[in-house]
C-alpha cells in the first residue's frame, strides 16, 4: 500500500440538516426527501440507494410535505403557502402556485396521481388538478374547520379524504365537499386529564379504517363510518409523529419523538382464523431525535430524523437472498462533493449551505514510525470566509490547484474571486463581468494548471472559461453532447495535460470532449447504474469510473475502448464483499509516482487499488490493513492482492493525494455532529 504522511482534518464543521418529510415512488423505486433547510434529495433504490438528485435549499423555503404525482413528477408544499413542482432534470423548483390558504402543513396525492389535496393554516382543505405538461390548477374547496390541517390521507378509491388537526379527525366527501364524519380523538380521556391532542399523522385504509398517531404517543384505529374507536396502542410517553402503511395494508410503521420506530402488523387472532388484529411486533431505535418521516416499502422500513439520518431497515422476511436489500443502511453525509483541495498551495475549501471556508493545512518538520502522531510546527489556519448574499443556498464550489481562484454558484448567481497570498496575509477581489450564460452551475472544476474553469450546466452542456491575470475571465466555448439531453451535468473530470474533459449528466451518460479542438471525442458505453465518481489518469489518460453498484471500469480515451485491465475485471468479477458495500465511491485519485495505484474512498473506507497485483477471488479475505499487519510474513504474502483497504478514517468526507508521499483526509465524526444538535427528548434511564 505504501506509506503516506496523512493530514487528518477534523475541523470541517458540517452539520447536515434534519429530515422533515419523505415520499416514495413505488413504480420507479425512488425516495424523495426534504430537509429542514428546504433542500430536496432523490435516492434511487434501483441504483443501490444512490443519491442521484440534490436540489439545494433556500432560506425562505420550508418544505412540510412531498408527494409524487402523474408518474415521475415531484411536488412540494410548505409554510410559504405555495405548491411547488420540482424540475428533476435542471435540479431546481420549476413553478409554484399559491394555495390561498396561508402556510401549507400537509399535502397528499390520490392513487391516480391526478389530484393533490393540501391542508392549510386557515383550516381549509383544497383540491388541485395536476395539469399535463406542468403545474397544478385549483379545482375546489372542501369544508373548512377551525385550526390548521396537519395531515391528510386519501381513501384508495379517491372518494373521501381524512384530515387530522388539533383534537379532531374529519372525513370529507370529495364529490360534495362536505364533512361526512367528525371524530374527537380525545373523547375517552376524563375531563380532569384532558389537554390538547395534536393529530400528527393519518392513514386511510381501503377497509374504511382510519389510523392516527398523536401527541399523546398513541396509534389509534377508527371506524370512519361510525366514528368509533376500534383499537388503541400507546407506543411512547412522548409524541408519535409519523406513520406509513404498506401497499398491501397489512403492516404500518410509526415514528416517535424519542427516536424510536415501531412496526405494527395485521395478524390473525387465532391460527387459521379469519379475525385479525393490529399487533405491535418490532421496535427499532436507530435515531437520537424526532423521527419526522417514515416510509413503508415492500422490503424495508425507512425513517428520517432530525438527527439528519436516513435509515433503511430491511424486513428480513421479505428479502429473498442476501445482497443489497438485506443490509441495514444509515445515510447522514451527502453523496456529493463538499470539499475542494488546492494541492499545490496545500489549501482546503469547505462548502456550507450559505458560506465557504478556506483553510491552510498544518505542517510538521518531524518524522516518525508507522501510526505515530507527529507534532505540528505550524497549526492549520483559517484564512477566509466567503458569505453568499441572499436566501439561496450554494449549489457547488471549487478552488484552483494554485489556490488563487475561488468559484461558487447558487441558483441565480455565479461568483468568481481572485485570491492574493502575500506572506501570511490574504486578500480577495471579486472578478467582474462574469458571462451571464453560466447560470446556474451544477459542478465546477479547475484545470490542473489553474488556467481554465469548467462549469457544468443544464442540458448536458459544459462551459469553458479562461482565467486571466491579474483578475478576469473570458468565455471560450460551450461543449454539448451530440445526441442532446435535458439532464444537467453533475460530475466533471479533466486531464492533467489539459487535453480532455469527461462529463456525466443525469441520464448517466459519460461524454468525453477534446479541449484542443473543443469538440465531442467519444461516449463511454452506457451502464445500467449511476456514476458516483470519475477521474482521468495523469499519465495514461485512462478514464477511471466507479458506479453505484460498486463496479469499476477503466476506459482508454485515446483508443475509445475499455482497457485490458477493465475487461479482465469484468470477466473475473470483483470480490463479493466489495460488491456488498452500501456506501458509494465518492472520489478517485492517482499516485503520481506509481501509475498502477488508484486511490478510492467512500464514507467508511480508504482503498489503494494496485492494478499490477492480481484481483482477489471470493475465497480470499478482503481484510483491513491494520489486521494484515498482525499476520506473519508468509501469511501476508498469501493475502497479497490488488485491494489495500484502510478503515482508520471514518466517516470520510474527502481524501486526496497532495503528492506521492502526502495524503489529506477530511473526517466528520458522528459524535461531533450530534454534539451540535439540539438536545433530544429526555428519557428516564434505569437507576436515575
Amino acid at each position: 500500500m505504501g506509506e503516506f504522511e496523512v493530514h487528518r482534518v477534523r475541523f470541517f464543521g458540517l452539520v447536515p440538516a434534519g429530515v422533515r418529510c419523505m415520499a416514495y415512488q413505488h413504480n420507479g423505486r425512488r425516495l424523495a426527501l426534504a430537509r429542514t433547510d428546504g433542500a430536496v434529495e432523490v435516492y434511487n433504490f434501483a441504483a443501490n440507494y444512490y443519491m442521484e438528485k440534490a436540489i439545494p435549499g433556500h432560506q425562505t423555503r420550508s418544505v412540510e410535505a412531498l408527494c409524487w404525482a402523474a408518474g415521475e413528477r415531484l411536488f412540494g408544499a410548505g409554510l410559504s403557502g405555495d405548491i411547488t413542482e420540482y424540475d428533476l432534470e435542471r435540479l431546481r423548483p420549476a413553478r409554484a402556485v399559491d394555495g390561498f390558504g396561508g402556510p401549507i402543513w400537509s399535502m397528499a396525492a390520490n392513487n391516480d396521481g391526478t389530484r393533490l389535496a393540501i391542508g392549510c393554516e386557515d383550516g381549509s382543505v383544497k383540491l388541485f388538478q395536476v395539469v399535463p405538461g406542468g403545474g397544478v390548477q385549483f379545482e375546489k374547496n372542501l369544508d373548512r374547520q377551525k385550526g390548521r390541517v396537519l395531515c391528510l390521507s386519501w381513501h384508495p378509491s379517491g372518494t373521501h379524504l381524512a384530515a387530522g388537526s388539533i383534537d379532531f379527525i374529519r372525513v370529507l366527501d370529495v364529490h360534495s365537499g362536505r364533512t361526512a364524519q367528525r371524530i374527537m380523538v380525545n373523547c375517552h380521556v376524563p375531563k380532569s386529564k384532558k389537554r390538547e391532542c395534536v393529530v400528527w399523522s393519518i392513514a386511510f385504509l381501503s377497509s374504511g379504517t382510519v389510523i392516527s398517531s398523536d401527541s399523546f404517543g398513541r396509534v389509534q384505529f377508527w371506524d370512519w363510518e361510525r366514528g368509533t374507536l376500534q383499537d388503541s396502542h400507546t407506543v411512547s410517553s412522548s409524541a408519535a409523529l409519523s406513520l406509513a402503511v404498506s401497499e398491501k395494508e397489512d403492516s404500518i410503521v410509526v415514528g416517535t419523538s424519542a427516536g424510536a420506530t415501531y412496526q405494527f402488523q395485521l395478524l390473525p387472532v387465532k391460527a387459521g382464523g379469519q379475525e385479525k388484529r393490529w399487533v405491535r411486533t418490532k421496535p427499532f431505535q436507530h435515531h437520537t431525535h424526532d423521527v419526522r418521516a417514515v416510509v413503508h416499502t415492500p422490503t424495508a422500513l425507512i425513517s428520517g430524523g432530525l438527527d439528519a439520518q436516513l435509515v433503511i431497515r430491511p424486513l428480513m422476511e421479505k428479502v429473498q437472498k442476501k445482497g443489497y436489500d438485506a443490509a441495514l443502511r444509515k445515510f447522514t453525509l451527502p453523496h456529493r462533493r463538499l470539499v475542494s483541495c488546492a494541492r499545490k498551495a496545500r489549501l482546503l475549501l469547505f462548502q456550507f449551505s450559505q458560506h465557504l471556508e478556506l483553510w491552510r493545512l498544518g505542517s510538521t518538520n518531524k518524522t516518525g514510525k508507522d501510526g505515530e502522531t507527529l507534532p505540528l510546527s505550524r497549526m492549520p489556519e483559517h484564512l477566509l470566509q466567503l458569505k453568499s448574499k441572499g436566501p439561496e443556498h450554494i449549489y457547488c464550489s471549487c478552488v484552483s490547484p494554485c489556490g488563487s481562484w475561488i468559484a461558487y454558484s447558487t441558483a441565480s448567481r455565479f461568483h468568481l474571486y481572485r485570491v492574493q497570498h502575500e506572506g501570511d496575509s490574504i486578500s480577495v477581489k471579486k472578478v467582474p463581468g462574469v458571462p451571464k450564460l453560466l447560470l446556474p452551475a451544477y459542478q465546477l472544476q479547475c484545470a490542473s494548471d489553474s488556467g481554465r474553469l469548467f462549469i457544468a450546466s443544464d442540458r448536458g452542456s459544459v462551459h469553458v472559461v479562461q482565467l486571466l491575470e491579474p483578475g478576469g475571465c473570458k468565455h471560450l466555448h460551450t461543449l454539448r453532447p451530440p445526441t442532446g439531453t435535458r439532464e444537467a451535468v453533475y460530475l466533471l473530470a479533466s486531464s492533467a495535460d489539459g487535453n480532455w474533459l469527461a462529463a456525466v449528466s443525469g441520464d448517466w451518460e459519460v461524454h468525453v470532449y477534446s479541449l484542443k479542438h473543443f469538440k465531442h471525442h467519444c461516449t463511454v458505453p452506457t451502464y445500467s447504474c449511476a456514476v458516483t465518481a470519475l477521474a482521468i489518469h495523469p499519465t495514461t489518460n485512462n478514464l477511471f469510473i466507479s458506479y453505484s453498484d460498486q463496479q469499476l471500469f477503466e476506459f482508454s480515451i485515446p483508443e475509445k475502448q475499455y482497457t485490458a485491465w477493465s475487461r479482465a475485471v469484468q470477466n473475473s468479477g470483483l470480490h463479493k464483499l466489495w460488491l456488498e458495500r452500501d456506501s458509494p465511491i465518492t472520489h478517485i485519485a492517482f499516485n503520481p509516482k506509481n501509475t498502477s495505484q488508484v486511490l478510492l474512498h467512500d464514507v467508511y473506507m480508504l482503498c489503494v487499488l494496485d492494478k499490477s497485483l492480481p484481483l482477489p477471488d471470493d475465497s480470499a479475505v478482503l481484510v483491513n490493513q491494520s489486521t494484515l499487519k498482525q499476520l506473519s510474513e508468509p501469511a501476508r504474502r498469501r493475502q497479497l492482492h490488488a485491494f489495500k483497504i484502510c478503515k482508520k478514517f471514518q466517516p470520510l468526507l474527502f481524501a486526496d493525494l497532495l503528492d506521492e508521499r502526502c495524503l489529506v483526509t477530511v473526517e466528520r465524526p458522528a459524535l461531533d455532529i450530534s454534539a451540535q444538535l439540539p438536545p433530544p427528548v429526555q428519557q428516564k434511564k434505569f437507576g436515575t
